[in-house]
């Protein structure tokens, strides 16, 4: 890719915080809005981003690699079982305390080629991580690699739903894993 001009990545900055800021709001993301809030043409916006869906993408995609990051962490683990569960409660904390990765984790069609490879990686070592656990005697036998994702997302779901403030959402998602963790162990 080639390394945009000063101006123009410092307009792709001021849009990457612009819509952070929104998401994190809870504000509908709209180019439009982005574009008047950042103070820049709705075309500068459009060059750098043809769709909501790529820029609400580019914003999840720093929250999508440190979460690669620690799988590729929990691969290198010696212990299955903290490997496992350290990996789940990083992906459930992710879950709860990015508002743009909750949405775009919940598309079944991604933008960009780096969400669909992110995605993939994540879900390949939660797989692999479950994998060496019940090699290892250490998870439920019956528990089955397509049962994480459905899980995590639950967990992040009802932790939105059954907590009164924003600030209660990572203690109840917690406290919720650790209860499906404690079931799921053996």
């Amino acid at each position: 890719m080639t390394p945009l001009r000063k101006d123009a990545a410092r307009n792709w900055d001021r849009i990457i915080t612009v819509a952070r800021e929104l998401v994190d709001e809870g504000t509908p993301l709209q180019l439009n809005d982005v574009a008047r809030r950042a103070g820049l043409g709705v075309g500068t916006v459009y060059r750098h981003f043809p769709t909501t869906e790529a820029l609400l993408e580019t914003v999840a995609t720093p929250c999508l690699e440190t979460l690669a990051g620690h799988g590729d962490e929990a691969l290198r683990h010696d212990d299955p079982w903290h490997a496992f569960s350290d990996f789940l409660t990083r992906l459930v904390e992710a879950q709860v305390s990015d508002p743009a990765l909750v949405k775009v984790a919940a598309t079944a069609h991604d933008t960009l080629p780096r969400t669909t490879e992110l995605k993939q990686q994540l879900i390949a070592t939660g797989t692999e991580l479950l994998v060496r656990a019940r090699t290892a005697g250490v998870v439920r036998p019956d528990l089955a690699d397509g049962d994480l994702v459905p899980l995590m997302c639950g967990i992040a779901y009802a932790s939105y739903v059954h907590s009164d403030t924003p600030a209660d959402r990572l203690p109840t998602a917690r406290r919720y894993l650790d209860t499906l963790l404690r079931g799921l162990r053996t």
